[in-house]
C-alpha cells in the first residue's frame, strides 16, 4: 500500500490481519489499517478517522502488546515506516533524533559505535524508540544509564492538528511507564549522552548477549518480560518459577522453561491462550506470595471486562 503524502487518495486498508504486526503473532483483524510514512500522512489519517467518527489506535512494532482474537475496532495507524534519524554532535554530547518507529537496536548501534554507555542498556531491548518513551524501557541491573529517561532530552508529540514539543523534565517517568506527554502520539525523540566512550564496552556487551542467550528464549515467539517486578524487590520471573509455573501451558501458550517472566507462543497460540495465562500466573502467584504481578504488556483491542479488570 502506498500511503505516502503524495497519494492521500488511498484509503486505510479495511480488515487487515495483526497477527504478523506483533511479536507473539497472535490477535484478529484491524477494522481499518494505516502506514503513514511522515507527520502530514499522521494528520491525513486522523482526520480521515474523525470523519468517520473512528477511534484510533496506534501500533509500533509490537513487542509489547496482546491484540485480542476478535481484533481492534476503527483505525489502527502503523508506525513501522516512521524510521528515519539523525546524530551529530554538540558542546561534548552526542545528539540523536529518531522517528518513533526506529528501532531500539539502531539506536543501540548509534551509542555502540561511538562506545557509550546507553548501547549497554539498549542491547537487546526490543521494539522501537516511541515505545521505549511510553514504557520507559529499561533493564533491572545496576547501571548507568538503565532506562529511556536517562537519555531522553525531549519528545515531539502529534496532538490533533498540531506537533507539540515537551521536554523531558516536564514528562513524568515512573518504572516501565510514562505520563505528561498525553494526549497524542510520539513522532519523535530527541536523545543525548556525553562523549566519554567506555574502553571496556565491546566486551561488556558480549557478556550481555551471552547472558540474554542463555536465559532468555531469543528464539521463540515472546513479548520479552510479561510482568513488572514488585515494588517489593522481589523478581517476577523468580516468583513465577518458585510456584513451579516453568512449562505450564494454556493451549499454545507456554511459561518459558528458559525464564518464567517469559511466555511463548508454541505454535498456533491464541490471544486467549495468552490472556488465560497471564490470569493464571497471577492468581498462583498472589495465592502463594500474596503478591499480584502487574504485567508490563499492553493490551489491545476488543476485550471483555473481565480481560479489562485483570490489569487494574
Amino acid at each position: 500500500m502506498d500511503t505516502s503524502s503524495d497519494n492521500q487518495t488511498q484509503e486505510p486498508l479495511r480488515n487487515y490481519p495483526l497477527c504478523g504486526w506483533n511479536s507473539w503473532k497472535v490477535g484478529g483483524d484491524a477494522d481499518f489499517f494505516y502506514q503513514p510514512k511522515n507527520k502530514e500522512d499522521i494528520f491525513y489519517s486522523l482526520k480521515w478517522a474523525k470523519k468517520k467518527n473512528l477511534p484510533v489506535h496506534f501500533l509500533g512494532k509490537g513487542t509489547n502488546v496482546l491484540i485480542s482474537d476478535r481484533g481492534i475496532n476503527g483505525l489502527v495507524i502503523g508506525l513501522q515506516k516512521l524510521n528515519t534519524y539523525r546524530e551529530w554532535q554538540k558542546k561534548g554530547r552526542l545528539c540523536i533524533r529518531a522517528l518513533t518507529g526506529v528501532s531500539k537496536a539502531q539506536v543501540m548501534q548509534i551509542f555502540l559505535r561511538h562506545k557509550l554507555a546507553p548501547a549497554l542498556f539498549l542491547c537487546g531491548l526490543p521494539g522501537d524508540v516511541g515505545g521505549g518513551v511510553v514504557m520507559n524501557a529499561g533493564v533491572g541491573q545496576d547501571i548507568s544509564p538503565k532506562e529511556f529517561k536517562d537519555i531522553v532530552d525531549w519528545v515531539k508529540v502529534i496532538r490533533g492538528d498540531k506537533v507539540i514539543v515537551i521536554q523531558s523534565k516536564d514528562i513524568k517517568w515512573k518504572y516501565r511507564f510514562s505520563s505528561g506527554w498525553e494526549p497524542g502520539v510520539i513522532y519523535e525523540v530527541g536523545m543525548s549522552w556525553p562523549m566519554e566512550p567506555l574502553p571496556d564496552l565491546s566486551l561488556r556487551l558480549k557478556n550481555i548477549a551471552l547472558k540474554r542467550t542463555q536465559s532468555q528464549p531469543l528464539q521463540s515467539a515472546s513479548c520479552g518480560s510479561v510482568f513488572k517486578n514488585p515494588l517489593t524487590g522481589e523478581k517476577s520471573g523468580a516468583l513465577i518459577d518458585r510456584c513451579g509455573l516453568k512449562g505450564y501451558r494454556i493451549g499454545q501458550a507456554c511459561v518459558s522453561k528458559k525464564h518464567a517472566n517469559f511466555i511463548v507462543n508454541m505454535g498456533g497460540a491464541r490471544a486467549g491462550d495468552i490472556h488465560n495465562l497471564i490470569q493464571h500466573i497471577q492468581q498462583t502467584v498472589k495465592s502463594k506470595y500474596g503478591i499480584l504481578l502487574e504485567p508490563e504488556v499492553r493490551y489491545m483491542g476488543r476485550w471483555d471486562a473481565m480481560a479489562d479488570t485483570s490489569l487494574v
